[in-house]
């Protein structure tokens, strides 16, 4: 035990404190301060670093109780050891609740008092080190709720820094797309995840790509959310703002993520959990959310960095073969109609610049039937006025598509007039003769002749001279006089023929 110690006594009695200090001083190797009374004793703590303090019980103005609760506010480690010259069971009560480590009866024994110092010391020390086990063992949980969450960040981290790297391998916005829905599942553990074509000119959305867990499900869940959940698709593409739908009586859990080029909407990411075996989360949220913007950076930046026409025609081709792979019947149609439109170019003489312009609105001229319905696409007997109407909407939907990318106006403008006719009878405007743009003029007469050259869903394929026929008796009714001629040439000289 330190012998050093600083000892307070605190007593109205002039006669006490010289005692307990000349005592203390002569047979321990103490420091005793004196106070007599309880307000000089305070100001002496103030300024003093007090081991322990014994103090009268009855004092005037401060008592001995009052100034134990003070010290303690101030250093509730400060041992406090109470004298009283009246002594009774009530005041030894009272001294205990009030903090007070010992109690002692005037008149003092002197050579009780080291030991009794030694003993509250060592209580003290005991006490100090609790406090320090206390506090050591609270930083420790602190410190262990910080590596917690150190590591939750660097997870975080880790899974950002994940979905950069599988989106920077991405060599076309098609690569993008699949790697979008395979990422989705890594990043949240969902059951599926399925990224789907929407504008708002789409009657429903097309599914491009999926990510199913269970692959012997595959084409079921495609088709299930392709149809169960359309209209949180079309709500999602319609706000432009992510949705999470946590699932009630075991029925699922559900996010969908707007995709966005320049503010607009043109793809829905949708994931589902399905049955009881789970919820998504918020966190769930903001990575999807955080890997659907950046992959509409991405796209954005395989567009217009990265080869601008090849990586935007790649994203939008593929939407065709997605059209034409529901349709057999006119698979490979829009590069044939592209390949006879070019030649017919060619031939009267269009610049480089034509051709190109050609090249993109043949291959998706009929973008816009991405959103026509499969029972009117591929019905296989005669339209009904109704529907006939609804196939006549796909020009004006395939050019709007074309539109939103904001670098193909003339392909835009190719694209929405390619089933107007010379006599003014065409759809959507009814444009009549010059009024038609000349390579929509092209590409209608290619697009007629394929049309007429391959199986469809209601007919059979026409011979080759008979469709030749048909078009030239259509010369300058529903086509361009000149441009009809043209194609009668190519097509004598062997240059217009079908596989």
């Amino acid at each position: 035990m330190n012998e050093d110690l600083k000892i307070l006594v605190v007593d109205d009695e002039e006669i006490v404190l010289t005692v307990f200090r000349e005592y203390l001083e002569a047979t321990k190797n103490y420091t005793v301060l004196t106070a007599s009374d309880g307000f000089e004793a305070l100001e002496i703590i103030e300024r003093k670093d007090i081991d322990c303090c014994i103090t009268d019980i009855f004092m005037p103005g401060l008592n001995g109780l009052e100034l134990t609760r003070k010290i303690h506010l101030h250093d509730n480690t400060i041992p406090v050891i109470i004298m009283t010259g009246y002594p009774s069971r009530d005041n030894a009560i009272e001294t205990l609740r009030s903090g007070v480590v010992d109690f002692l009866t005037k008149p003092v024994k002197m050579d009780q008092i080291p030991l009794i110092i030694k003993r509250v010391m060592t209580e003290r020390s005991l006490f100090v080190d609790n406090i320090l086990l206390k506090e050591e063992a609270k930083k420790n949980r602190k410190l262990l709720k910080i590596n917690q969450e150190l590591q939750q960040k660097i997870k975080e981290v880790e899974t950002m820094n994940l979905i950069f790297k599988q989106l920077d391998q991405a060599k076309t916005s098609k690569d993008l797309f699949h790697i979008l829905a395979d990422l989705s599942g890594e990043v949240t553990g969902c059951d599926e995840a399925h990224f789907c074509i929407f504008t708002q000119e789409m009657t429903n959305p097309e599914i491009i790509t999926s990510f199913v867990r269970d692959v012997k499900n595959k084409n079921r869940a495609a088709a299930d959310a392709g149809f169960i959940e359309k209209d949180i698709i079309k709500k999602v593409a319609n706000d432009g703002m992510p949705l999470l739908v946590r699932g009630n009586n075991g029925n699922g859990s559900v996010m969908a993520i707007p995709l966005k080029i320049r503010s607009m909407v043109f793809g829905v990411l949708f994931l589902l959990i399905r049955d009881n075996r789970g919820c998504f989360s918020e966190k769930d949220l903001y990575f999807t959310s955080f890997l659907a913007q950046n992959a509409s950076f991405s796209i954005e930046n395989l567009a217009l960095y990265e080869n601008i026409y090849e990586s935007l025609f790649s994203t939008l081709y593929a939407f065709v073969e997605t059209i034409e792979a529901r349709d057999p019947y006119t698979k490979q149609h829009s590069t044939r109609v592209s390949g006879y439109a070019m030649s017919i170019a060619k031939a009267i003489g269009c610049s480089q610049e034509e051709i190109d312009q050609l090249s993109i609105s043949g291959a998706l001229h009929d973008i816009g039937k991405i959103g026509i319905p499969d029972n009117i696409l591929l019905k296989p007997g005669s339209l009904t006025d109704e529907e006939y109407e609804i196939i006549k909407k796909h020009p004006v939907v395939g050019s709007n598509i074309i539109g939103h990318f904001n670098m193909w106006s003339d392909e835009e403008k190719i694209i929405r007039h390619h089933h107007e006719r010379w006599d003014g009878n065409g759809y959507p405007d009814k444009l009549k003769a010059r009024e038609i743009p000349f390579l929509s003029r092209i590409l209608s007469v290619a697009d007629v002749y394929d049309a007429l050259t391959t199986d469809r869903s209601y007919r059979k394929k026409m011979p080759d001279d008979v469709a030749v026929k048909i078009i030239m008796e259509n010369a300058g009714n529903q086509f361009d006089p000149e441009i009809t001629d043209v194609f009668l040439r190519l097509y004598e000289q062997g240059m217009i023929k079908t596989n």
